[in-house]
C-alpha cells in the first residue's frame, strides 16, 4: 500500500475493523510513520449498464455517486446519506443477479431513495435524468412530489418545497390567485 504523504510503498496495519460491506483498515506508513485509513470492499463479477442508446458500459460506482452529489449539492443532508445510498443501490443491482442491467433500473432506484431522502434532491435528480421537456413536466412531478408529500410527512431537516398558506399569520406566504 502506497502512502499518501510520502509515496513510500509500504505500511503496516495497526488495526482492522469490519464495516458494512468491507473492511476498514487503520495503516502506518514504515517511511514516514504517517498514519492513514484504507478501505477494502469485495469487487463483485463485472455489472454492465445498458445506455438508452443501447452502448454498454462497466458499472462505475463513482459516476453514480457524482450524479447523486450533484443533486444533493448545498442540501442540509448528513455528510455520508448518499454513500450510504450508493451502497444499497449497487447490492439492489448485483442481487438482481444479472451481469447486464438497463440504465432506467438505475435511475429509478436512485429516484425512489431521494425521494424519501430529499425533495429538492429527487427534483434535482429527476429534472437531469427524466429529461423534462418543458416547464409544464417539472410542474406536474412537483405537483405529484406535493401530493405524495401532504399524506407522508416530509424527511427530518427538509425545507419546505413551497411556502406554507400562512407563513407569520398575516398570509405572507399565501400564494395569490388572479382571475384573469
Amino acid at each position: 500500500m502506497q502512502c499518501p504523504y510520502c509515496g513510500h510503498n509500504d505500511s503496516r496495519v495497526t488495526d482492522s475493523r469490519d464495516v458494512n460491506e468491507g473492511i476498514r483498515r487503520r495503516r502506518q506508513c514504515l517511511g514516514c510513520g504517517a498514519r492513514f485509513t484504507t478501505y477494502e470492499r469485495v469487487q463483485p463479477v463485472s455489472l454492465f449498464v445498458i445506455k438508452k442508446d443501447t452502448r454498454r458500459e462497466v458499472f462505475d460506482r463513482e459516476k453514480l455517486l457524482a450524479g447523486m452529489r450533484k443533486a444533493c449539492e448545498k442540501r442540509p443532508l448528513p455528510v455520508d446519506s448518499v454513500d450510504r445510498l450508493a451502497d444499497e443501490i449497487e447490492a439492489e443491482l448485483y442481487a438482481l443477479g444479472r451481469a447486464e442491467v438497463s440504465s432506467s433500473v438505475i435511475g429509478d432506484a436512485v429516484m425512489r431513495r431521494l425521494r424519501s431522502l430529499d425533495h429538492i434532491a429527487y427534483i434535482r435528480f429527476g429534472s437531469v435524468y427524466r429529461d423534462f421537456a418543458d416547464i409544464t413536466a417539472l410542474k406536474q412531478e412537483v405537483d405529484t412530489l406535493l401530493e405524495g408529500a401532504l399524506l407522508v410527512p416530509p424527511p427530518v431537516g427538509q425545507l419546505p418545497l413551497l411556502p406554507d398558506d400562512e407563513e407569520d399569520g398575516r398570509g405572507a406566504g399565501r400564494l395569490r390567485r388572479t382571475g384573469v
